[in-house]
C-alpha cells in the first residue's frame, strides 16, 4: 500500500481536467469532463467520480492514491470551499473538499487555480528549490500566486494574492467583469491585449495587418501573428502591455522581494515581444536595492499539464 500517486483536479469554467501524477510530475492518466453542463454540484461530483474511477483502478486502486488536490476559481484553501465563483453554475459557498472526500473516500485539499499553478511550479518547474517567488498567469485573466519563505501567501481568509485586480493605472480602463478602473487584468490579460489593439487601431492612421480583420475577429492570437510579421501597431501593443506589466511587477517585487517572477499562460507565447519591454519597465521602476536581482522567466510547465500538476502538488503538502 504505497501511496506514491496524487489525483489532481482542475475545475475550469467550461471543462474539468484531471490526472494521476507521481512525485516526479509524470502524469500517468489524463481525463476531462464538462463543468458547465451540471447545474447541481451533486450531479457534477457523481460524473467526476465515474470518470476518475477507471483511472484509479488502473493504477492499483485507492490504496495507491495519497489524496486529491483541487484547483478552482475562488477556491478557499482554509475552508475547502468555492465561494461566489462568477464563471461556475454553483452559486454561493460550495463545500467542495467535503463532498469530494466523502464521495471518493480520499483526503482532499483545494486552492484557487493560480495558487495551484504556483505550487506546481515550486514542485515540478522553474521554481524548484525556490522559497520566494511570484507566479503570474497571463491568460484570459491575470492570476497570481505568491510564495514567501517557502509558503503560499493566503491571507487571513484564504484569498490573498489577487495581484491581477490591483490598480496600476488610476481611473484607467474599466474592467469588463469587476467594473474596477485601471486594474492590471484590464491591460495585461489576453482580453486586455485585444482591447489595446482595438484602441490603437482606432486612434491611429498607421497601416496595419490587423486592419484586415473585423473588430470582433481581433484577439491576442491575431495580435501575435501580425507582430511576428513586423506589424508596427501589433508590436506597439506588446510594448505598451509589457510596460504596464513591468511597472506592476516592480511594485510586487518591492512588496515581497522574490528570487524570481515566473510568467505563465497564453500570452507567454509572444516570447521576447512581451518579456523584453516587461523586464525594462520593471528594472526602471525598482529602487536600486532591488534592481537586477529578480529573475524574470517563463514557466517550465507545459500549458496543457500545468493545471493538473499544480492541483496534484497540493497533495504532497498535506500532512500525513
Amino acid at each position: 500500500m504505497n501511496q506514491q500517486l496524487a489525483l489532481g483536479i482542475d475545475i475550469g469554467g467550461t471543462n474539468t481536467v484531471f490526472g494521476i501524477v507521481d512525485h516526479r510530475g509524470d502524469i500517468q492518466y489524463r481525463g476531462a469532463i464538462s463543468t458547465k453542463k451540471h447545474l447541481k454540484i451533486e450531479d457534477y461530483i457523481n460524473e467526476l467520480y465515474e470518470a476518475v474511477l477507471p483511472a484509479i483502478e488502473q493504477v492499483g486502486g485507492k490504496a495507491a492514491i495519497r489524496g486529491i488536490g483541487i484547483g478552482a476559481p475562488n477556491g478557499n484553501y482554509y475552508k475547502g470551499t468555492i465561494e461566489y465563483a462568477p464563471n461556475l453554475n454553483w452559486k454561493g459557498i460550495v463545500p467542495v473538499t467535503e463532498m469530494i472526500t466523502e464521495k471518493f473516500d480520499l483526503p482532499s485539499a483545494l486552492t484557487n487555480d493560480a495558487n495551484a499553478a504556483a505550487v506546481g511550479e515550486m514542485m515540478y518547474g522553474a521554481a524548484k528549490g525556490m522559497k520566494d517567488f511570484i507566479m503570474i498567469t497571463l491568460g484570459t485573466g491575470v492570476g497570481s500566486g505568491i510564495v514567501a519563505n517557502g509558503s503560499l501567501i493566503l491571507g487571513h481568509d484564504g484569498f490573498a494574492g489577487e495581484l491581477g485586480h490591483t490598480i496600476i493605472i488610476p481611473n484607467g480602463r474599466q474592467h469588463w467583469g469587476t467594473n474596477a478602473k485601471g486594474s492590471l487584468e484590464a491591460y495585461c490579460s489576453a482580453t486586455g491585449v485585444r482591447l489595446t489593439a482595438i484602441e490603437m487601431l482606432e486612434n491611429s492612421k498607421t497601416d496595419s495587418l490587423m486592419r484586415n480583420y473585423a473588430k470582433e475577429e481581433i484577439d491576442s492570437r491575431v495580435v501575435y501573428d501580425c507582430a511576428m510579421q513586423g506589424d508596427v501597431i501589433a508590436n506597439e501593443v506588446y510594448a505598451f502591455t509589457g510596460d504596464i506589466l513591468g511597472k506592476a511587477l516592480a511594485n510586487f517585487t518591492m512588496f515581497s522581494s522574490p528570487e524570481a517572477i515566473i510568467l505563465f499562460g497564453g500570452l507567454c507565447k509572444a516570447g521576447d515581444l512581451i518579456l523584453t519591454p516587461t523586464k525594462k519597465a520593471m528594472e526602471e521602476n525598482l529602487l536600486p536595492i532591488f534592481q537586477n536581482k529578480v529573475k524574470l522567466v517563463f514557466s517550465e510547465l507545459k500549458e496543457a499539464d500545468a493545471a493538473v500538476l499544480g492541483a496534484s502538488a497540493l497533495v504532497w503538502e498535506m500532512k500525513s
